[in-house]
């Protein structure tokens, strides 16, 4: 079992740039594969980025290609998400997963922990 504690959230302006943090904690952090997923007010939480065991391969949802980069660094025990030219509608509370399964996943179900979330807020 692993968890999972994301901070690094904020307000930002439009254009701006935030980096997230992931650190995990209990089972050994390179067993995971890892994601992170958003949720804005009033919509279905939605998947933005994952990365597999040891942070060789990537995975990023057109909405966020090209501005965001995901990363882990499993010596300490801690995943991250550096967010670049920050837009409005990326406006959500986002929170890191952990898989022992599915490296990669675009999917909420595979995924066996979550972390509570951070608040992301984009002001125009």
């Amino acid at each position: 079992q692993v968890q999972l504690v994301e901070s690094g959230g904020g307000l930002v302006q439009a254009g701006g740039s935030l980096r997230l943090s992931c650190a995990a904690s209990g089972r050994t952090f390179s067993s995971y594969a890892m994601g992170w997923f958003r949720q804005a007010p009033g919509k279905e939480r939605e998947f933005v980025a994952a990365i597999s065991w040891s942070g060789g391969s990537t995975y990023y949802a057109d909405s966020v290609k090209g501005r965001f980069t995901i990363s882990r660094v499993n010596a300490k025990n801690t995943m991250y998400l550096q967010m670049n030219s920050l837009k409005p509608e990326d406006t959500a509370v986002y929170y890191c997963a952990a898989t022992e399964h599915y490296s990669g996943s675009y999917y909420l179900y595979e995924y066996d922990y979550w972390g509570q979330g951070t608040q992301v807020t984009v002001s125009s």
